[in-house]
């Protein structure tokens, strides 16, 4: 790594190994925000005068986006808040909670918060409880209500847009996934071009385009507090495999995991151009559905009865 930035005469904090470029933290941050803007241009995911709801959990990814975010609409005239949801584990999502408030306020914006128990009638743990085997996984249950979840709260606070803090890596690895479990259709799903739901909700990835490690060098240089603590079912699923087996191909082969991001991009689009299946509407609770009943509805029942 050189000892002076590529960008300025500051000392150099920060190496891109794919790239080549060194670079010292302010130059960094900039040119990550940067990233992001051409991201969110090339996939036309905003639009003037927008109302934002980031989805933000109290981890680096969702508190980066949200800065980074609010230093972008300034520019746009976008009026942005937050919204949390609370799934109930016991123990770990307490600190976030408190975190996502503070860092609310801190940067002005309105903040809420919905829990599964007052949505779905039943959290987390109360629902790994009650499930009948292990096939229906943690994050299988907790995924499916996060959505819904992060819908209601978006609309309660009448915005139309939602965006999330999937970076490359989780983006990547979702693509794995799919192909591991045969779902050919979620894979179009991937394609960062936002789509508005029968809700009217525009869903937005900005920061699918940059590395989970440069996402968390960005939160460290500008001093943003996270919650470092992992959730205590994160290894119930085979993400935590995909994304160490990943990493391991990158430390060996820097950029690796952007070439694949890029290959999957390109197949999620011929995916998602071909697909003709249509959104309706769930025949229990109405909420928009590619079935007669909904995922969420699907689970709900299985768990109560």
């Amino acid at each position: 790594m050189k000892v002076i930035c590529d960008r300025c005469d500051r000392k150099s904090a920060y190496y891109k190994e794919y790239s080549g470029e060194s670079l010292c933290g302010r130059c960094f941050s900039e040119s990550l925000r940067e990233k992001v803007t051409k991201t969110i241009s090339k996939y036309s995911m905003l639009k003037y005068g927008d109302k934002i709801a980031i989805a933000v959990s109290g981890g680096k990814d969702s508190l980066s986006l949200l800065q980074i975010m609010i230093t972008l609409c300034k520019k746009r005239c976008s009026d942005i808040c937050v919204i949390t949801i609370d799934e109930g584990i016991e123990g770990y999502r307490d600190e976030s909670l408190d975190i996502v408030k503070k860092f609310a306020l801190q940067m002005n914006v309105e903040y809420k918060i919905l829990s599964y128990k007052e949505l779905y009638d039943i959290s987390l743990e109360e629902g790994l409880q009650l499930r009948k085997n292990m096939k229906m996984s943690s994050c299988s249950i907790c995924g499916t209500f996060r959505r819904r979840a992060i819908d209601i709260a978006a609309e309660s606070v009448q915005a139309n847009v939602v965006a999330t803090a999937h970076n490359l890596d989780d983006v990547l690895q979702t693509f794995l996934i799919n192909i591991l479990a045969g779902d050919v259709e979620r894979i179009g799903w991937i394609y960062p071009e936002p789509v508005t739901y029968a809700n009217n909700l525009r869903k937005i990835k900005p920061l699918t385009e940059i590395y989970e490690y440069e996402i968390a060098f960005y939160a460290l240089v500008n001093e943003i507090p996270f919650q470092s603590e992992t959730c205590p079912h994160m290894n119930e699923g085979i993400r935590t495999e995909i994304r160490e087996f990943l990493n391991k191909l990158e430390k060996g082969h820097s950029g690796i995991k952007y070439n694949a991001y890029n290959t999957m991009i390109k197949i999620a689009k011929r995916i998602k151009e071909s697909s003709d299946k249509e959104h309706n509407r769930c025949i229990l609770c109405g909420k928009d559905s590619t079935n007669s009943i909904c995922s969420v509805c699907n689970i709900v029942t299985a768990l109560k009865q």
